[in-house]
């Protein structure tokens, strides 16, 4: 690909191209500690960590796992929230040429068995909040050590006061006797432990993927892709400045995007991590209004939380500088009331585990333009492609695809998916997008949430834009609903009122009239309390379709009973 309109719309000071570093991830955690030692790297409530501290604890926890008998190669699951234990484990990891295998903590068991087994994970860190799901598959995984911590131990004050003011934790079990704890790691002693690292070639990461689909596969990120996308992503913000940002870290580091941008990013130019385990809109004010954050990586249900609460007028946000939204689409009217409320850039990018993640942006100083998700980042090619894979003219949708240093190794044990997404070079991502003539892409919708209505494609997000601006609407999602003896599919809103609001489904399909085309009216309309997220805060359209094919069954087996 020779034309590359985006690189005219560079902010000033963001390379065309970068020189890599052919080094492990972990070299970043290093250096830090080496430019800042004093420097705080974590905050977690009042507890706070060195990078000095904090390279010390990695190496001690890095010299346990290895008289364990982990070895370069080797799996170890982390199911971690956003906490102390996560960060130190996950370099520790690294720094024994193993591999970390990302894990949510509210698996089911039936979750945790499968990525423990298809992984082949030897071991798992998780906190005693959650072994309880873990005994349960103990005998069934290949699994040989289990290690559990608990919230206190990183806490300078007893856990009956922090329970008295978060509601994350619900419970406090003790840690059963064939779990080893963490802290007999954080007190081991520490040994010069030497492994020789291809970043090319060896796996720091496996990414668990596409569970919506069947069963979730394995993404395989080599250091040298992590390393690229750290690279990249700080390059595209020539305004940091090392040692003195601030970074609030509320979305789950068990996603690559808070991976990436919350942790590797901010390590990269020795910023303060400042770590909560769980979303709470007044928890998150008050953090960036405390300790004046200055980078706040976020999803688009976090800033639309924050614009919709009753109180924020009473915090000041103005310390923040920048807020890189990703993991769903960003929508307008969100963007722009926030900006308003900060005086921050708010500005989308998108990304994919398959890319380490990211691979736009929109620039940080230069045009935004509404609904896009930016510009490829320095190294980056992007083409929107039809059914064969050849490239459309600007303008057309077709499905995205990219081409990187950050672009993963394939996925694990699974050679047939991966030459369905890696051709040519290219790795195709699903969603369908269009280009303009300045090189900005547009994220239409994923291939597999399109609509078919009467023959036409009706993509969810071009009506939930719409339903964003009715003044009454504080959240929306959109779905097709396949009807019996229907070739075509039923456009379905379903819709989250303001506090204090009311409306009634006339009210709101007369809107989109004015809005839409005839086909890309929702024909039903449904009020909920609440729409259903992932952690990381997709709206999760997959349970909404899946709630109406079970209405329409129930409905058709009482039709045959009667």
């Amino acid at each position: 690909m020779n034309e590359r309109p985006w690189l005219k719309h560079y902010d000033e000071g963001v390379p065309h191209h970068i020189d890599y570093r052919e080094e492990p991830l972990f070299t970043i955690l290093e250096e830090a500690a080496q430019k800042y030692p004093e420097n705080i790297a974590i905050r977690f409530y009042n507890y706070t960590i060195t990078y000095r501290e904090l390279d010390e604890l990695v190496d001690r926890v890095k010299s346990a796992l290895h008289d364990m008998g982990i070895k370069k190669g080797d799996r170890v699951a982390l199911m971690l929230p956003n906490t102390p234990h996560y960060v130190i484990s996950y370099y520790a990891v690294l720094k024994l040429g193993a591999t970390v295998v990302q894990m949510n903590p509210l698996y089911s068991p039936r979750e945790i068995e499968f990525i423990l087994s298809n992984s082949e994970a030897r071991a798992i860190i998780t906190l005693d909040l959650f072994v309880d799901k873990v005994k349960k598959v103990q005998d069934r995984v290949p699994t040989e050590f289990f290690i559990a911590g608990k919230i206190q131990d990183f806490l300078n004050f007893p856990l009956n006061i922090l329970l008295g003011i978060k509601n994350f934790f619900s419970r406090v079990p003790s840690i059963p006797g064939n779990f080893r704890k963490f802290t007999d790691l954080l007190n081991h002693e520490k040994k010069p432990i030497e492994v020789p690292i291809d970043p090319r070639e060896d796996i720091a990461l496996f990414q668990y993927t596409g569970g919506t689909t069947g069963f979730p596969k394995a993404v395989m990120l080599t250091h040298f892709n992590l390393m690229a996308n750290v690279q990249q992503t700080v390059a595209w913000n020539p305004a940091l400045e090392p040692g003195k940002e601030r970074t609030l870290v509320v979305i789950p580091l068990f996603h690559v995007y808070a991976m990436t941008i919350g942790m590797n990013y901010t390590i990269s130019i020795g910023g303060e991590m400042i770590l909560l385990p769980k979303f709470h809109t007044k928890d998150v004010l008050e953090l960036l209004d405390k300790y004046r954050v200055t980078l706040f990586p976020g999803v688009p249900a976090i800033y639309n939380a924050i614009i919709n609460y009753r109180d924020v007028h009473k915090y000041n946000l103005r310390s923040i500088k920048v807020c890189i939204s990703g993991a769903a689409p960003l929508p307008v009217e969100v963007k722009r009331r926030f900006e308003e409320l900060t005086g921050a850039k708010l500005v989308e990018g998108y990304g994919l585990s398959e890319a380490s993640p990211v691979t736009h942006v929109n620039p940080i100083f230069g045009v935004n333009k509404a609904g896009s998700i930016g510009i490829p980042l320095p190294d980056t090619d992007a083409m929107i492609a039809d059914e064969d894979g050849n490239p459309l003219p600007v303008g057309e949708v077709g499905e995205l695809a990219v081409k990187g240093p950050q672009v993963m190794k394939g996925y694990w044990k699974n050679e047939e998916e991966t030459k369905k997404v890696l051709r040519n070079g290219w790795l195709f991502t699903g969603d369908m997008a269009k280009m303009d003539e300045d090189g900005y892409f547009y994220i239409v919708d994923r291939k597999k949430d399109m609509i078919i209505v009467k023959g036409f494609n009706v993509y969810p997000r071009v009506v939930e834009e719409v339903l964003y601006r009715h003044p009454k609407v504080q959240d929306a999602a959109v779905v097709g609903v396949k009807l019996p003896d229907r070739a075509d599919e039923l456009v379905k809103a379903f819709i989250v009122l303001k506090e204090g609001e009311s409306a009634t489904k006339e009210e709101i399909i007369e809107f989109c009239k004015q809005n839409l085309a005839p086909y890309e009216v929702p024909q039903e309309i449904e009020f909920v309390a609440e729409l259903p997220k992932s952690m990381i805060g997709k709206t999760l359209r997959r349970i909404l379709r899946e709630k109406e094919e079970e209405k329409i069954k129930r409905s058709r087996r009482g039709q045959q009973q009667s």
